[in-house]
């Protein structure tokens, strides 16, 4: 005799409860490794010991026969090590920075339930409890609200794997004292957010951010005679469709954004791209120390003599101390036609010999170099496994 769908409800839920429980037992050896590793001063990711650890859960669920995929079981373990990675790195720097305050101010682009808030809130709240969030109309307000002390720190979109890189964030990092303390990725997963209707024909309006717009373009092309307003974020159109409650008009943003503003979900996974995300970086008034044992970055700024091979000399610096470049963008230097500056981010502490060495000759190749930063990374890339 089936059981009536309660009792298997019931049976499900005591289940998850369980799994929470577990999680959480496992969350608090976070600290036990990373104390340990404070005394031995290893590196915080094993990436070895991760492929030893899901080779083995997969083998060991096929021997006891738990008919679970092993894509699936990656995928589980993949996050649970990334929040133990995590948990680690903000450990180390919080008693590295001597962090004691019990809330901090945070600016984002946008209103709440914007992807910069969304951002925001997972970075800060990994190392405070108490968060004060201040939204902003501009990327130049953030700067701007960092720089007096107004905010401790400005979280801002730097590039998107659908759009590219976020010029306007570029430009103004060249011309701020400010510097970056960190960095991050959050998923963008575009959904067509309405006020109940059920309808997508009956749609003839649709408002967001230009950008999200642009990394929607197929899904938009599909429907008829549909009109474009743009707003100055996909916050403000969700915002603006609520009040507006009327049932031919609807914004493009995300589910959780849209749960703010008592919007629905009626279509989904609308992006061009399916993995599509978007990393930001974080700006504080002052910089940071990372701790060695931490997956570091640095991004600096650099401009070079207009003789042939000037930027090849300069990036060779890199390949003798063995330093991975992972981004190098170009922008045009106002006022001085045909000539660029560039960005470069490189896979290094500079608090490490080799990379103290690598900027003191990289000034030889360069007429100008400024450090904008030096910052953990909270990307943590899965490992292969099979």
């Amino acid at each position: 005799m089936a059981l009536d769908l309660s009792e298997i409800r019931q049976q499900i839920t005591q289940i998850d409860r369980s799994l929470l429980k577990l999680l959480s037992e496992r969350h608090r050896l976070a600290f036990d490794v990373v104390r340990s590793k404070e005394i031995t001063q290893k590196p915080l990711r094993d990436e070895k010991r991760e492929q030893q650890l899901l080779q083995e859960l997969i083998n060991f669920s096929e021997n006891e026969n738990y008919q679970l995929e092993p894509q699936y079981i990656t995928q589980i373990f993949q996050k649970i090590i990334e929040d133990s990675v995590l948990t680690q790195q903000v450990y180390l720097q919080k008693k590295l920075n001597e962090q004691r305050e019990q809330s901090i101010h945070i600016a984002f682009l946008g209103k709440r339930g914007s992807y910069s808030h969304l951002a925001a809130r997972s970075y800060a709240t990994r190392y405070q409890e108490q968060l004060i969030e201040l939204s902003c109309s501009s990327f130049e307000q953030i700067f701007e609200k960092v720089s007096s002390g107004e905010a401790d720190y400005g979280v801002l979109p730097l590039e998107n794997t659908t759009s590219g890189s976020i010029n306007e964030v570029y430009d103004l990092l060249q011309h701020t004292d400010l510097s970056l303390v960190g960095e991050l990725t959050y998923p963008i997963k575009h959904c067509v957010l309405v006020n109940g209707q059920d309808d997508l024909s009956k749609i003839d309006t649709l408002y967001s951010h230009p950008q999200v717009i642009q990394q929607c373009s197929q899904f938009i092309r599909s429907l008829n005679k549909v009109h474009i307003e743009f707003c100055e974020s996909s916050s403000h159109a969700m915002q603006l469709v609520s009040s507006l409650n009327k049932p031919n008009i609807a914004a493009l943003g995300n589910e959780d954004g849209g749960h703010l503003y008592g919007l629905t979900v009626l279509r989904s996974n609308i992006a061009n791209q399916e993995n599509n995300i978007t990393r930001f970086i974080v700006i504080a008034r002052k910089a940071i120390t990372v701790s060695p044992q931490i997956h570091t970055k640095t991004l600096l700024l650099m401009t070079t003599g207009q003789e042939a091979g000037s930027l090849v000399d300069a990036l060779t610096v890199f390949k003798k101390y063995q330093i991975k470049m992972t981004k190098l963008e170009s922008r045009p230097i106002y006022g001085k036609p045909w000539e660029e500056m560039f960005y470069l981010e490189i896979e290094s502490n500079t608090n490490h010999p080799d990379t103290q060495a690598a900027l003191e000759e990289l000034r030889q190749y360069s007429t100008y170099l400024k450090v904008l930063g030096c910052y953990p990374s909270e990307i943590v890339k899965p490992v292969d496994v099979r």
